[in-house]
């Protein structure tokens, strides 16, 4: 039986497992990248890991969430993270240099390689052939250590694309008509493969713009093929030696398979507050806007920016409207500078970002109150735009645009003729804004600078042989890791110092939540499916074991998150039954009396709930290697204890 593109990368890469769907696998990692606002935790615990070098073929540090500097605590992370990564081999890319995913596929992103990055919306790599995973922090660093990455072997997916994206329709409205049909929860435990004779007509930021929303759902990644597109984009960007063919075999069978047909699909917009809330821009026409932000990992590229441009020029914004522009990397910025693009988009009254995250994590930018903000961005979750009531759409370059001209709703079919935007033969390359690092031998003239904010790592001792406490918070489905850790700029400086954030933890649910948990010495938390949903931050997990939190008892969970809060020693049990849920209230008492034996024997767990006398079945939701892991506090303490 042949195999899919991703069955091929995994088996050259295969450490440890079998590649039967399920079961856990361990995976030679080539590179890693980090940002920093979960960079400055991964960089600690690589250094509490204490090798001295990383181990991969290249690891990339990125500045770029960060970016506001109201205080000294961004810059003192991001000193650290220069000085921590010139002295354990690991290239720097500086402020202002742009967006992570973006600048990973532009100088870095290599067809067949594998690679892991401490933020979920890592599978953009995908869209140039990588298998490339989001992941936690510890993961990371566990790779940067030469150490495996551990999933558990994903089933297979196969989107045929048929026919041609219609002018005004966009690589988003793909990965939205995706969404549209599998949900924010469908890809769990799936890898998503593109194929069919549509993919021929997508160029590689277009595939890296459905790759990385992929992440939205749920899925373990997402890949395109490696073909003579990928090669010219590389030839472009003055890397075709980096370049290999990848196909599926042709009779590589898949677990699913779900068919698109491009030249069927219309303009498309994600509504509030979930980015499967799919719907046509055609049913929104007319409904008045009040900010459209241009820009994100998801759509910040050349050929965005362009598209964007064209639409601008001659124009003017709404003067209901407040329109931001954010490139995804010096490289965009640099060429609209010199062909004229840009002066088109600040003509029009375009407010210009710095090459950065910026909005999408609620750094500024925050729209009115119940303001509707039209965002070529990844995610719309409930109050991540620093606005609690604002009313938040996904939508294309083109349909942001083009709504922003005329105040409300637009469809960008109603533009015109289209201006057909080609990439260039040959991009503009300057990479001075990406540090190397120092050579071996000098390492230990490089001193790591720790800022003040910089707080040492909770770590959780051995699993006791019981674990009690009271069900502290009790929430429903699809509780997001901004629900548990919020982001935004008055949150994100602090992501370094856990003591301080942990008065944020859930408090977008429970504002009372920290404190009861710290009167109550910790306890366990009730969550309904696809708990931990969205951003790949441990910090999720960190925070809440600060407080104290032994255990999750949840419907389902997110793939990332799961694997977080083994990482950290918290324990991620799954019910038998999911009307036990009901029977569990807030402030009960709870207890697992056996834990430790049980899990020691397989992954059954009994809960008592000892307000109301009533028994349940739990399953852990751990590998093997997972157990081992919680039963000694965690994965760093276990990587410590096999390097002894």
């Amino acid at each position: 039986m042949g195999k899919t593109i991703a069955q091929k990368i995994i088996a050259a890469h295969l450490v440890s497992g079998e590649m039967t769907v399920g079961s856990d696998v361990g995976l030679r990692i080539d590179q890693t990248l980090t940002q920093d606002a979960t960079g400055t935790m991964a960089y600690l615990e690589f250094e509490a890991m204490g090798v001295p070098r990383v181990k991969t073929e290249k690891s990339v540090a990125y500045i770029d969430h960060n970016t506001l500097q109201s205080g000294f605590e961004n810059a003192d992370d991001h000193r650290y993270i220069q000085t921590v990564a010139r002295k354990h081999g690991i290239y720097f890319s500086r402020p202002g240099n742009g967006i992570c995913h973006q600048l990973h596929l532009e100088r870095f992103g290599a067809p067949g390689k594998t690679l892991i990055g401490s933020d979920s919306h890592t599978p953009t790599g995908g869209g140039i052939g990588m298998l490339a995973f989001g992941a936690g922090g510890m993961d990371v660093a566990v790779a940067m250590g030469g150490g495996e990455y551990h999933i558990n072997m994903p089933s297979m997916t196969k989107v045929e694309l048929l026919g041609q994206l219609s002018p005004w329709v966009s690589a988003k409205d793909v990965i939205l008509a995706v969404l549209r049909t599998m949900s924010v929860k469908g890809g769990v435990g799936k890898i998503i493969e593109y194929a069919g004779e549509g993919v021929k007509t997508l160029t590689v930021p277009e595939r890296a713009t459905i790759t990385n929303m992929g992440a939205e759902l749920g899925a373990t990644t997402s890949v395109f093929p490696s073909d003579e597109i990928t090669r010219q984009f590389l030839k472009a960007q003055g890397r075709e030696d980096q370049w290999v063919e990848l196909q599926s075999d042709p009779d590589a069978e898949y677990d699913e398979v779900i068919t698109i047909d491009l030249s069927a699909l219309e303009p498309l917009a994600a509504c509030p507050h979930s980015p499967d809330a799919v719907k046509p821009v055609a049913e929104l026409s007319g409904m008045k806007i009040d900010q459209c932000c241009i820009g994100s990992c998801t759509n910040s590229s050349y050929l965005d920016m362009m598209r964007v441009a064209a639409i601008l020029k001659g124009r003017t914004v709404h003067p209901e409207v407040s329109l931001t522009i954010g490139c995804g990397s010096k490289q965009v910025y640099q060429m609209l500078a010199q062909n004229g693009a840009l002066a088109d988009m600040i003509s029009a009254g375009a407010r210009i970002l710095e090459c950065a995250c910026g909005p999408c994590i609620g750094m500024g930018q925050s729209p009115n109150s119940a303001g509707v903000s039209l965002r070529t961005f990844n995610r719309n979750f409930e109050g991540r735009s620093g606005t609690a009531d604002a009313q938040v759409y996904l939508v294309s370059p083109e349909t942001a645009a083009a709504s922003a001209i005329a105040g409300v709703f637009t469809d960008p079919r109603t533009l015109g003729d289209y201006v057909k935007i080609d990439l260039p033969e040959q991009f503009l390359i300057n990479d001075n804004l990406i540090l190397p690092p120092i050579e071996e031998p000098l390492m230990e003239t490089v001193d790591v600078v720790r800022g003040p904010n910089i707080k040492p790592l909770p770590i959780a001792g051995p699993l006791s042989d019981s674990v009690t406490g009271k069900a502290v918070l009790k929430v429903g489905d699809n509780i997001t890791t901004d629900h548990i850790m919020p982001a935004g700029a008055k949150i994100l400086p602090y992501r370094s110092n856990v003591p301080y954030l942990s008065q944020f933890c859930f408090a977008v649910c429970d504002k009372e939540f920290p404190e009861r948990c710290k009167a109550e010495g910790g306890g366990m938390v009730i969550a309904g499916h696809n708990y931990g949903q969205g951003s790949s931050r441990e910090h999720a997990a960190l925070v809440p074991l600060y407080l104290g939190v032994k255990a999750v008892i949840a419907k389902s969970y997110a793939r990332i998150h799961a694997a977080n809060l083994a990482n950290t020693g918290i324990l991620p049990l799954q019910f038998a039954d999911e009307g036990d849920y009901d029977r569990i209230s807030q402030m009960d008492s709870l207890s697992l009396p056996d834990i430790k034996s049980e899990l020691l024997s397989g992954n059954d767990v009994t809960l008592t709930d000892e307000t109301t006398g009533q028994s349940f079945k739990l399953k852990a939701v751990l590998t093997p290697r997972q157990r081992d892991m919680v039963l000694v506090g965690g994965l760093l303490n276990y990587t410590k204890g096999e390097n002894k």
